[in-house]
């Protein structure tokens, strides 16, 4: 495609329209800075043109920099994003950026040098980059201050999360919200300017304003926790800062050098990783662009407990009718309760209105009998997990449900083919969708392969889960599926570590300096220990006697001590009752065990513990992939980030594995499989060691 092509200029009576037309985002890649800088040039150059307008084609998205390009040297002969932003700035005509739709990063760079700004009602305005480990590298940080504000601009660059118009417009980001025919609408303001303006504002010219001179030191206070370990955040609050601190030419540069060196750092390469896998997750084998999707308008869940309720609200929150099932009217009523409850805790943070909580509420049907199922379009079954209850669900919904109506199983562990065995007739239409706690909270949803499933179900469901607010990744079908296959290795290594010599809160702070969300100990007493104490319990005719078993959770157990709701457990828990609190009894407990099993505790190093722990994933993770559970190793990464709060900016187990070195990884694992039971290195691994290869050529879907 020639610049022709990703760069075209319209004629509007007075008004030259550049478009900017490479589908589908009509990103800034190589060949449309150059076609931009000619179709302005050309503008200048033609005595008919008072004034030009810069927009995107298609549906109008400007989405920024061609993030293919990162990591790969750009023409030398190319101009870059900076040399429009020139050419704009010394246009002696007005130029008026018009944003019909979504427009980020690098699009609202080039905006914000525009000498003015008009959206329409349905647009969106934001600058992402720091979700790919960088700050904006064109002007994002010096010139969106000038616009909004130091505040409101630290925000935006800091989440990454866009705002709409009217908030645009309030902060001034934007100079007008229009309506009707967005393009002549345009082309009327840039005329209004034309012929009322003697001259055009440039934002670069804006006085900046700071109000708090320590906003920058109490904003890196604030996120100092979460960010904990990451370089983008606070690179883009120095950026923000030397707006403030340095002259605009100044502050281009330190911005232009920051963003360079985090594009370069193992932080952005990990989330562009992510970026990737995102998109890649979406390619379904014998799911192509013809497979006819279902329309699901109206959904069912079964159960109105924590889960069942958690998923209620995913489809109340997408504007989707739902009723929810309950045997007796104090589980439902209490369902409800707690629904509410959750929604009115949104709205004392401010997150939702009066009037959002009533039409969410109101979406949803509560009912005792199954029969109300019968014009939904898909069912999910969130009742106890196990075998026996959710195949006496199932056979009911065979019974009820029409016969299109997808039924679905939210499943940690089973089977889904022997609960789908109940409704053989149903066999294409049914599927696994593994929710995870807060349903309503959580983006990760696993979209379980049954063996007989249909590619029109998984077609339908995963843009389901899409519309629900999800990233629905498919797994096959085994005990686990994915991840949960996965954590039992990374517990299991983290309670040995216990009996050898380690504590709760060492193990704890290893894995959270190192980005996990919360440590293996302070999430087993947030979900409750007495739960897989009774699974345990339950399947212990399963273990291998030969076996290592760690008995340090039952101890406890047997002590009453389930955790955060009794205010005991690995830690102790006071006052909020989440804080966790070192406890000298557990301390006392965990050497008694160690003493008991005759083991000799040792000092045990802050890298063992973190080999220990995350090693388990990438060997568990190599076989799920050498098995065809995962597809490819980026969606065992998603599951990982967004079901188990492995930190986005180490890319997922995998891809960390990878950039430590297979090789590395592989000698750990055959290190510690001549020391503990339960480490046989997985065959993939060690035949991908063998050949130079990397995870990468093991995708089962084509990237």
């Amino acid at each position: 495609m020639n610049d022709a092509q990703l760069v075209r200029r319209e004629q509007h009576g007075a008004v030259s329209i550049v478009i900017i037309d490479n589908p589908p985002v009509n990103a800034i890649a190589v060949g449309v800075p150059k076609g931009i800088v000619e179709a302005i040039t050309d503008a200048q150059a033609d005595p008919s043109v008072t004034a030009l307008i810069v927009t995107g084609g298609g549906r109008g998205t400007i989405a920024g920099a061609d993030i293919r390009m990162f990591g790969k040297p750009w023409p030398k002969t190319e101009p870059r994003l900076w040399d429009v932003i020139d050419s704009i700035e010394a246009s002696p005509k007005p130029v008026v950026a018009a944003l019909p739709d979504l427009c980020l990063g690098g699009g609202l760079e080039l905006a914000m040098a525009c000498h003015y700004r008009v959206i329409a009602a349905k647009g969106m305005v934001g600058q992402p980059e720091v979700k790919l480990g960088m700050p904006p590298g064109a002007g994002g940080t010096q010139r969106l201050p000038r616009l909004a504000g130091v505040a409101k601009a630290l925000d935006m660059i800091l989440t990454g999360e866009p705002i709409a118009a009217q908030e645009a417009l309030q902060y001034g980001v934007v100079d007008a919200v229009l309506e009707g025919d967005f393009l002549s609408e345009a082309c009327g303001f840039a005329e209004r300017k034309v012929s009322t303006c003697d001259t055009h504002p440039l934002v670069r010219d804006k006085t900046l304003q700071n109000p708090d001179p320590d906003i920058f030191d109490k904003t890196r206070a604030k996120i100092a926790k979460r960010a904990r370990g990451q370089l983008a955040p606070f690179a883009c609050i120095d950026c923000v800062e030397a707006a403030t601190t340095m002259s605009f030419d100044q502050g281009i540069r330190f911005e232009r050098e920051t963003a360079e060196a985090c594009k370069g750092s193992i932080e952005g390469a990990a989330l562009r990783h992510v970026f990737f896998a995102e998109r890649a997750a979406r390619k379904i084998p014998g799911v192509t662009r013809d497979t006819p999707i279902d329309s699901i308008e109206r959904g069912g869940v079964i159960g109105a407990g924590t889960m069942g309720g958690g998923i209620v609200m995913c489809f109340a929150n997408a504007g989707m009718p739902v009723i929810l099932i309950e045997r007796e009217q104090d589980a439902l009523d209490r369902g409800l309760s707690r629904i509410r409850s959750n929604y009115e805790a949104s709205a004392k943070r401010g997150r939702l209105s009066r009037q959002d909580i009533e039409q969410r509420m109101a979406l949803i049907a509560p009912r005792l009998d199954f029969g109300a199922l019968k014009d939904a379009d898909i069912v999910i079954e969130a009742v106890f997990e196990e075998m026996d209850v959710k195949k006496k669900v199932f056979r009911e919904l065979d019974k009820v449900c029409k016969g299109n109506a997808i039924l679905a199983t939210n499943t940690s562990y089973l089977d889904v083919d022997q609960i789908a065995s109940v409704a053989s007739e149903r066999k294409p239409n049914i599927v696994g969708t593994h929710f995870f706690s807060p349903a309503n909270v959580m983006r990760l949803l696993e979209v379980v392969r049954a063996s007989a499933v249909s590619p029109r179900t998984l077609a339908s469901v995963t843009q389901l889960g899409r519309r629900l607010g999800k990233i629905p990744i498919v797994a096959g079908v085994c005990h686990g599926f994915i991840g949960n296959r996965m954590l039992e290795g990374y517990f299991r290594e983290a309670h040995f570590l216990l009996e050898e010599g380690a504590m709760p809160e060492q193990v704890d702070q290893v894995l959270t300096e190192f980005g996990m969300a919360m440590g293996p100990f302070a999430v087993a007493d947030l979900a409750g220990l007495d739960i897989s104490w009774a699974n345990r319990k339950a399947n212990a005719h399963k273990r291998d006697p030969s076996k290592r078993y760690s008995v340090v959770a039952d101890r406890l157990c047997e002590r009453g001590w389930f955790g955060q709701k009794i205010g005991r457990g690995f830690y102790r828990y006071e006052q909020d009752g989440r804080r966790p609190i070192s406890d000298p009894e557990v301390q006392e407990l965990i050497i008694e065990v160690s003493k008991a099993l005759g083991i000799e505790r040792r000092a045990i190093d802050s890298e063992e513990i973190l080999l220990r722990c995350l090693a388990p994933l990438v060997n568990e993770g190599a076989r799920i992939l050498q098995e065809g559970i995962a597809l490819r190793a980026s969606d065992i990464d998603l599951v990982w980030i967004n079901g188990y709060g492995f930190p986005s900016w180490r890319g997922g187990p995998m891809f960390w594995a990878e950039r430590r070195g297979l090789t590395e990884m592989l000698e750990a694992i055959r290190r510690f499989n001549t020391q503990h039971d339960f480490w046989e290195p997985a065959p993939l691994l060690e035949q991908l060691v063998s050949d130079g290869k990397g995870f990468a050529e093991t995708d089962r879907a084509g990237q």
